[in-house]
């Protein structure tokens, strides 16, 4: 009886085996592409990390952005970084779609902020009282919901129009700033209202990215409670050089930017 029931189970098991086998072989891990280009602005240059490469200028590519992490973590595709610091919808159209072309099979971007005037709001807040600071603020969400959503359209559209068989990714922008105490930092009052310039930029954002049947990470919960102010701030305050002020630091781009585009594509390539 042992013997019989023995042979009874090592019989099973070949049939579980010859049933699993071919079921596994069919459904491989996923795998994404890693043929990859860089688009849009000083958020997905890198700016504000340091470690700027030799050939970027000003337009301040860094290595510890998160798509030269991205592309260190994944070799053997190709990489064209075209990110540039201060780059607009319009500026992305013009210099840096030459990259693309029907091989492309990853394309992630972030812009927008520059269109709506992110570096004169900032400033205005910075330097103006809490009023003049909502005013401004109040401009650029005004452009953020009227004219932003066209300008957005037309960048994504000839992306894909050059790279027809590309994954188009779209990064939003974090919330800024922390709303608790902040020594020597802007009025709560000022806060408030970037931050909420932020959620309408995003949200504009996010609508473009799923009309053009794009994906959109979100980092705002991933930079939550470590904004400007915070003790463990992942955002730059007022720093030298001044363009580098409130951008991601190589936390922000690591734990933050990285992490998102990794939740949206995935982690293993072929």
């Amino acid at each position: 009886m042992p013997r019989t029931i023995a042979a009874v189970a090592a019989a099973v098991a070949a049939a579980a085996i010859g049933i699993v086998a071919p079921s596994a072989q069919a459904a491989p891990a996923t795998t994404y592409a890693t043929n990859y280009a860089a688009l849009g602005d000083s958020y997905s240059s890198g700016v504000g990390t340091g470690s700027y490469l030799p050939d970027s200028g000003s337009c301040k590519r860094s290595a510890k952005s998160y798509p030269a992490l991205w592309n260190q973590a994944h070799p053997g595709g190709t990489f064209a970084f075209a990110a540039c610091s201060g780059a607009k919808t319009a500026d992305v159209r013009s210099s840096q779609l030459s990259v693309l072309n029907s091989a492309t099979q990853l394309v992630t971007i972030s812009v927008g902020g520059n269109d709506a005037g992110f570096v004169s709001t900032i400033t205005t807040c910075v330097l103006s009282s809490d009023s003049e600071c909502a005013a401004a603020v109040n401009k650029a969400k005004t452009y953020a919901t009227t004219t932003l959503p066209g300008d957005l359209d037309a960048t994504y559209a000839q992306i894909r129009a050059k790279a027809p068989n590309a994954r188009l990714v779209v990064l939003g922008y974090p919330r800024l700033f922390e709303l608790g105490s902040c020594f020597l930092g802007l009025s709560q009052a000022k806060r408030t209202v970037i931050n909420q310039a932020a959620d309408t930029l995003d949200e504009v954002t996010h609508q473009r990215a799923s009309a053009a049947n794009a994906d959109f990470a979100d980092v705002r919960s991933r930079f939550a409670g470590h904004g400007v102010c915070a003790s463990n701030a992942w955002v730059n305050g007022v720093t030298l050089p001044i363009d580098e002020s409130y951008h991601p630091t190589t936390s922000g781009q690591s734990q933050g930017y990285l992490p998102a585009l990794q939740a949206v594509v995935g982690v293993r390539a072929h």
